[in-house]
């Protein structure tokens, strides 16, 4: 089998948690390396809900960033729309730059999640001043009613509370994160508005690699990643050149305790061959000249963010003799699982500078 290479703009990583402390000293320069942007989630706890704590903690995450970052890696901060968020803050930190978004959480849904909401709409007068001053809102979409099958949580948040707020407040930047079904595909499809970013392991892993043949809690997220059916749809979906979806990791390290235990931790440790995996995929599904849309165009154009000027080079080796590592260890001491390690077998990249 030939090499295989191809040129890309710098990449953009539209969702991943860095965490803090010692977790975000060693997870913050995988992301730091690859990305140009970096939207960065605010589920800390407490959580970010004011524009000092968002500068705070994008300071911390600059000084993590390590020697290797990019130049123009930027960490893109969001704060967490709950009742603590207070508009007037928000939009002065949007103005000062430091602001870039809004993101809604379901309480209970997810990892530090627990300052999340009840009901979207009820924001509503957050969500107008939003709209009008062009801040995007991020939505975790998925039901945490216990009466609602797991695999339906998704379908069912997006008819009961995402698409009024979609339909009542139009003029509102919507971004439906992590799709893990059709049902995120279609309200993205149906709105202008709406974008949707989509995750490596929602690309490349369905339920039966959860758990058939003995669980894999490595591969326990939420939303839960889905069927073969609604994998393959999303997959089609990001390589099918729509400007509405792109490209958002998800990337959330938890140590391996977290992850090994009676409760399992929800979340996918990718950052470190994020870019590997969806070219991989990419390759097989024969679009890697739809990869550069994906990765690097589709969400800044979705954010009105200017595309990158820096390039990117993506090399497929002609054999998998390279071993890459599958797990890392913080300084602390806590192991942390790395997802991706097969595509990193086969892809290299490295950066080609600006134009």
């Amino acid at each position: 089998m030939n090499e295989i290479t191809v040129d890309i703009a710098a990449p953009d990583d539209w969702h991943v948690h860095l965490r803090d402390d010692e977790m975000l000293d060693a997870v913050a320069p995988f992301t730091a390396t690859t990305f140009r942007h970096a939207v960065i989630m605010p589920n800390l706890v407490p959580p970010v809900t004011s524009t000092a704590a968002a500068a705070a903690y994008r300071d911390r995450i600059l000084a993590a960033a390590g020697p290797d970052a990019r130049p123009d890696f930027t960490p893109m901060m969001v704060l967490y729309l709950n009742d603590q968020l207070d508009v007037a803050d928000m939009l002065a930190g949007v103005a000062d730059g430091v602001v870039f978004g809004a993101k809604y959480y379901p309480a209970g849904a997810t990892t530090n999640s627990a300052a999340g909401g009840s009901s979207l709409l009820g924001h509503r007068a957050t969500l107008e001043a939003m709209a009008a001053a062009g801040v995007p809102l991020l939505v975790h979409a998925e039901s945490t009613d216990p009466a609602i099958d797991l695999f339906d949580r998704e379908a069912h948040f997006i008819e009961h509370q995402l698409l009024p707020v979609v339909e009542q407040i139009p003029e509102l930047r919507v971004t439906v994160e992590h799709i893990s079904t059709r049902a995120g595909l279609d309200i993205v499809r149906d709105h202008r508005q709406v974008g949707g970013s989509i995750t490596p392991h929602h690309l490349t892993c369905d339920r039966t690699d959860l758990l058939a043949n003995g669980m894999r809690p490595h591969l326990y997220c939420k939303p839960v990643i889905n069927s073969a059916d609604e994998r393959r749809a999303i997959a089609a979906a990001a390589t099918s050149g729509d400007p509405s979806f792109f490209y958002g990791t998800d990337s959330a390290p938890h140590p391996l305790s977290a992850k090994e235990a009676a409760k399992v931790a929800a979340g996918i440790f990718n950052a470190p061959y994020a870019l590997e995996v969806v070219a991989e995929l990419f390759h097989e599904l024969d679009a890697l000249d739809r990869l550069e849309g994906f990765v690097s165009h589709h969400g800044a154009d979705h954010y009105g963010v200017e595309r990158s000027s820096a390039t990117v080079r993506l090399t497929r080796r002609a054999d998998d003799a390279v071993e890459p590592a599958e797990s890392l260890v913080t300084a602390d001491g806590t192991e942390v699982r790395i997802f991706g390690a097969d595509a990193a077998r086969r892809w290299t990249w490295e950066p080609l500078g600006m134009s």
